[in-house]
């Protein structure tokens, strides 16, 4: 009986946000319907995001939109995405995810969408593992945090000392 459970449970599919560090950083979740798979590579620096479709394809459209609802809710568009595998996959890329991110960390529910169709991803357990790949392009990203305090700097002291006078 204890084989048979554990095999159930091993071959369950795991739906957890996932982020992996290294020469380029991912962010991913699936779902039975769709993946989400972004990436950071620092040489660029470039970000990507992809969403595939498991069991359809997305149709040409004019723009890609995304929206996070939640206690931040966020929508972005852009016209600059480009269809892949037999259009079962959409991408975006760019230089900047901050709005992106702060979707997927701050809010519950994640829809990727066109005029045509939507990809709709839950983003409970997402926080942590977005929180990980935002330290991983760190340098990239601007983040504001309200109501932070920002320690005096003497900038006289700090060009000397960082060999910034002549």
């Amino acid at each position: 009986m204890r084989v048979v459970l554990i095999s159930l449970i091993l071959s369950t599919p795991a739906y957890a946000w996932d982020a992996t560090v290294g020469q380029i950083c991912t962010l991913s979740h699936e779902t039975d319907a769709a993946k989400i798979f972004l990436t950071y590579d620092p040489s660029k620096p470039l970000y990507s995001i992809t969403v595939t479709q498991t069991n359809s394809a997305w149709e040409q459209a004019p723009w890609f939109a995304m929206r996070f609802e939640g206690s931040s809710p966020i929508e972005i568009a852009t016209s600059r995405h480009v269809l892949s595998d037999g259009a079962t996959s959409l991408t975006v890329t760019n230089t900047g995810f901050g709005n992106v991110l702060d979707g997927l960390e701050y809010n519950r529910i994640a829809y990727a969408f066109t005029q045509n169709h939507v990809a709709t991803f839950s983003l409970d357990g997402a926080a942590e593992p977005v929180r990980v790949f935002r330290e991983c392009a760190g340098a990239q990203l601007s983040l504001v945090i309200p109501n932070a305090t920002i320690p005096d700097i003497n900038p006289i002291a700090f060009s000397q000392q960082y060999g910034l006078t002549e």
